[in-house]
C-alpha cells in the first residue's frame, strides 16, 4: 500500500503519489529547465492550469531561479541535480524516493542538496537509498538495513549507534609512555592504541576491552595510585558503519 492505494490492483494511482530521483538524472540537456519541469509536470498528470503555479513553486523551493531559462545542458552539476529533485517533486508527490543523491557533488553542493532534503522531510514521505552511511546519520530518522534481499536491522539512527561498544575512549594527563605501558598490564585490557591529540593536550588513548566494569575499576585505581589526572572516560559509540559491516558480515556467515 502506498499512499492508501494497492500497489496490484492501482498502480497508476501508486504511481502519481511517487517522486523518483535515480543516481543518475535522466534530464533532456536540449530543453530549458522551466520547459523541462512544465514538461515533467505534464507527464505527471499535474492539470494544465495548474502547471505554471507547480513549475514557478519548485524554481522557488530549489533555489533555480538563476539557470530557469538556461539550457540544461549548461548547468552546473549541483543545479542539475537540483533540477532532478524539482522533477521528483513538480507534481507533490505524497511519497519521494531518493537513491544516492549527492553522489558525485563536491563539499558544497554536497551541503546544499541536504538541505534541500531536509526542508522536504515533514511534507512527505521521503525515502533515501545509499550506502554513504554519514549521510544517513545526519538526515534520516528511521534506518533500514537491508542484504541481499533481506531486512536485517529497522531501528533510529540514534538506537543502532547506541548498542554496547568494547571501546572505550581514556584521556590522561601524566606522562605518556608509563601511561600506555602502564595500561596494557591492566586486568581486562584486550588493546589499546593511540588517539590522535593535537600538541600539548592530554594523551589519549582508546582501550578494548571484555568486561567494562571491571575495566572502569582497575583503570581508575591505576590513575589514582600512580596520581595521574583523569581527563576523560566514556564508551565509544559504534558508527553506522561499524554496525552495517557487524550485521552484513553476521548474515553472511
Amino acid at each position: 500500500m502506498v499512499a492508501g492505494y494497492d500497489c496490484f490492483e492501482d498502480s497508476l494511482n501508486v504511481r502519481k503519489r511517487i517522486g523518483y530521483l535515480p543516481e543518475r538524472v535522466p534530464l533532456y540537456e536540449d530543453m530549458k529547465v522551466t520547459d523541462y519541469l512544465a514538461f515533467a509536470a505534464g507527464a505527471k498528470g499535474v492539470p494544465a492550469r495548474d502547471v505554471k503555479r507547480s513549475v514557478d513553486q519548485v524554481v522557488d523551493d530549489f533555489g533555480l531561479h538563476d539557470v530557469a531559462s538556461k539550457m540544461i545542458s549548461a548547468c552546473s552539476r549541483g543545479y542539475r541535480q537540483r533540477v532532478g529533485l524539482a522533477q521528483a517533486v513538480v507534481n507533490d508527490p505524497d511519497v519521494l524516493i531518493l537513491d544516492e543523491p549527492t553522489v558525485g557533488l563536491d563539499p558544497k553542493q554536497i551541503q546544499e542538496i541536504r538541505r534541500i532534503i531536509r526542508d522536504l522531510a515533514g511534507k512527505r514521505t521521503v525515502i533515501l537509498s545509499t550506502h554513504i552511511l554519514p549521510e544517513v546519520s545526519l538526515l534520516c530518522g528511521r534506518v533500514i538495513i537491508i542484504n541481499k534481499g533481506k531486512l536485517v536491522a529497522v531501528d533510529k539512527p540514534e538506537n543502532l549507534t547506541a548498542k554496547k561498544s568494547s571501546k572505550l575512549l581514556l584521556r590522561i594527563d601524566g606522562p605518556e609512555a608509563d601511561i600506555e605501558k602502564a595500561i596494557t598490564r591492566v586486568e581486562g585490557v584486550k588493546a589499546t592504541e593511540r588517539e590522535q591529540v593535537a600538541a600539548g593536550d592530554p594523551c589519549g588513548f582508546i582501550v578494548d576491552f571484555d568486561d567494562e566494569k571491571l575495566v572502569r575499576k582497575n583503570l581508575q585505581s591505576l590513575i589514582a595510585q600512580n596520581s595521574w589526572d583523569l581527563i576523560e572516560m566514556r564508551p565509544i559509540e559504534k558508527s553506522l558503519e561499524e554496525i552495517f559491516i557487524n550485521l552484513i558480515t553476521k548474515e553472511d556467515i
